[in-house]
């Protein structure tokens, strides 16, 4: 999928993104975030960064982290995603410190050595270019900071695999429907099947200059974490 057809889709779905991701996760999809956010190491007045933000979820945990002496920056290119993270930050008080931006994960406009901690979720899979995905997030972090990276899997259980094969066909895409939305939430069993392995993540991370890297695997292998840290 090309960059413009992902920008095209998730500025669509935005209006029901959040409602769709909590009913089809169980409300577990916001447990999986605050995992990422602890792995993350984000403390209390870091500046911090949360990569394809979408509507904010990921961003506004590590804000709850950092507190108002830390900053957290949001960035997407889907402006409709960005719209809504912005108004779910208005209506918290107090107002948390945070900076929603427009921009593109593979060029981030911000200096080397720049943020304490980063996180990234449902995003890495998306990206058209995953290894300079993660060129650009190491190029970021300072020396010794860490990133947490959360996203669905293919499970390696080939139980478990049939099992979230039936879930994507007969509860995903008809729940998705009932928006209009069926091939908007169709794309998300292909792109399973072409993203890389949680070892094959740790590889790329290794060749994108990360000290360290170590992933996770969640709810059965259907989600993962990957963890690295910028030497």
């Amino acid at each position: 999928m090309t960059a413009d057809r992902v920008r095209t889709l998730f500025n669509r779905i935005a209006p029901v993104y959040d409602q769709l991701n909590t009913s089809l996760s169980l409300g577990q999809h916001r447990v999986w975030k605050q995992m990422a956010v602890k792995w993350s190491g984000a403390a209390t007045g870091d500046r911090c960064l949360d990569v394809c933000c979408g509507s904010g979820d990921l961003a506004l945990l590590l804000a709850e982290c950092v507190g108002l002496q830390g900053h957290v920056i949001g960035i997407d290119f889907a402006a409709a995603q960005l719209a809504i993270a912005q108004q779910r930050a208005q209506a918290r008080y107090p107002q948390p410190s945070v900076t929603w931006q427009e921009g593109d994960a593979l060029a981030l406009p911000f200096p080397a050595n720049h943020f304490d901690a980063a996180t990234m979720g449902y995003g890495l899979r998306n990206v058209t270019d995953i290894p300079r995905s993660l060129r650009e997030l190491q190029r970021v972090l300072k020396p010794g900071a860490k990133a947490a990276i959360l996203d669905f899997h293919r499970p390696s259980n080939a139980m478990i695999r049939t099992l979230q094969q039936w879930y994507l066909e007969a509860i995903v895409v008809p729940a998705a429907q009932q928006f209009d939305l069926t091939d908007e939430y169709a794309y998300i069993a292909p792109s399973l099947d072409r993203f890389p392995t949680g070892s094959e993540q740790v590889m790329l991370a290794r060749q994108a200059d990360f000290a360290t890297a170590t992933h996770y695997p969640i709810a059965g292998g259907t989600m993962g974490v990957l963890v690295v840290m910028k030497g």
